[in-house]
This record gives C-alpha cells, sequence and structure tokens, in this order.
C-alpha cells in the first residue's frame, strides 16, 4: 500500500456534508468502560474490532494509525486527511483506480445505535447544498446515498455521488463514505471492499463522549503532499 499524508486543504475525493459527523450526539455513557454486545452477527466478515482480530505487534503488513488499523494491498494508496490547525489525523483515505472510502471512527454507548441519529443530519446537510439524501438498504444495514451538486476540475458543474455507511462495533462506529464504483455498485470481493473487510478498530478503555472522534495517528513514514494550488 502506498502511503502519503494529505493537508488539510485537499479535495476530497468527492462531496462530503461537514455537519454528518457525529460530534454533537448524546453524551450519555461517556464515561462506560465496558465491553460493548455488538459483535461479529452485524460484521460477520469485517470490519473487527481488536478484541476480535488481535493485530500482531510484528504484523508487517498492516498501517498502524492508532484507532484504526489497516490491511495493505498493492492496489490501493492511504491518504489522510490532516486538519491544519491541530496537525491532527481526521479521516483516512482509501484510494483504488476504480474509487475510495474515506474512515471516520467515533465513540458510540454501550447499547445505544448512534448511526440512526447521525443520518438525518448527513441528510439535511445534503439537502442544504442543494442535493439529495436516499435512505437505502447497504451491506451493513442501512445507508444514505447522496447527490450533491460541485465543481468538477476544470470549472463545471457536476454532480457528486457518494454513498454513507455506519458499521457499529463495540463502543465504536465506523463511518464508511465511498465515492466512485462503491457508491454505485458494492462488490464483496472488490479490492475496496476487501480492504474495508479487513480493517480492524482499536477503541481503547478511556472513556469518551458518544460521537467523539477516536485519535488517529500519522505512520512513522507518511510524507506531506499539499494540495493543487
Amino acid at each position: 500500500m502506498r502511503k502519503r499524508r494529505r493537508s488539510g486543504s485537499e479535495p476530497e475525493a468527492g462531496a462530503q456534508p461537514e455537519n454528518g459527523s457525529p460530534q454533537d450526539a448524546d453524551a450519555e455513557g461517556a464515561a462506560d468502560g465496558g465491553a460493548g454486545t455488538t459483535g461479529p452477527a452485524e460484521r460477520p466478515g469485517g470490519p473487527w474490532d481488536v478484541t476480535e482480530r488481535p493485530i500482531p505487534e510484528d504484523d508487517e503488513g498492516r498501517l498502524d494509525l492508532g484507532a484504526l488499523s489497516i490491511p495493505g494491498h498493492p492496489e490501493v494508496e492511504l491518504r489522510l486527511q490532516v486538519d491544519e490547525a491541530s496537525g491532527q489525523v481526521a479521516s483516512a483515505m482509501i484510494v483504488a483506480a476504480d474509487g475510495a472510502l474515506e474512515l471516520r471512527v467515533f465513540a458510540a454507548p454501550r447499547h445505544e445505535d448512534i448511526w440512526q441519529d447521525i443520518r438525518p443530519r448527513i441528510a439535511a446537510e445534503a439537502t442544504r447544498l442543494g442535493g439529495t439524501a436516499t435512505q437505502v438498504d447497504g451491506p451493513f444495514g442501512t445507508a444514505l446515498e447522496l447527490r450533491v451538486p460541485g465543481t468538477g476540475a476544470d470549472g463545471e458543474r457536476v454532480t457528486q455521488a457518494s454513498t454513507v455507511l455506519g458499521i457499529p462495533g463495540p463502543r465504536w462506529l465506523l463511518r464508511v463514505s465511498m465515492f466512485g464504483r462503491p457508491a454505485v455498485d458494492y462488490q464483496h470481493d472488490a479490492v475496496l471492499e476487501t480492504v474495508l473487510r479487513g480493517v480492524v478498530v482499536v477503541r481503547g478503555n478511556q472513556p469518551m463522549a458518544p460521537g467523539d472522534a477516536l485519535p488517529l495517528r500519522l505512520p512513522g513514514n507518511a510524507r506531506r503532499i499539499s494540495a493543487p494550488s
């Protein structure tokens, strides 16, 4: 897997409403330190919790981003969206020839599905931007298909399509925004979907409010590539 660090100003691989982040989710259960009940039944083929798929310390075939461990693959590239003000990694983008997956992971309460509360906010923001949001049956339950107007590389008006998944795990929610081919044609055994199923979430035992982003970090060999001017 090729790796590069993205500056906070680099364009995303598609339009994604910013208000979809579960930062303002209910803080109930912030001090919940026990194991969750959401397990492999909802994710029979991954992504995994670290308690379900422990990561060997000497596994050089994976990228350690802190709360996310991502399997390497020769046909994909990892890009990290970094907040310039704080220097914190906001999301990981897995890019292949036919599309991309943006991964963000958040704390969640033990017995509550925060994805059902987040979906209306994402839909409302897509509508505010002049687009549409449609609830559909996705590979991990209810998903959102977004169609948002945007501007293409040469300045023309385009409609940018994405599909957003909410994948619950033990005290975490993995939000996956799919662009390109996966957004319209999810294929279980395709390259991007295979990498997604190999992702391992490391929630940790620290108390966190539901909706708070789990900390991601830069790998030691990341290199910075600024957005084109």
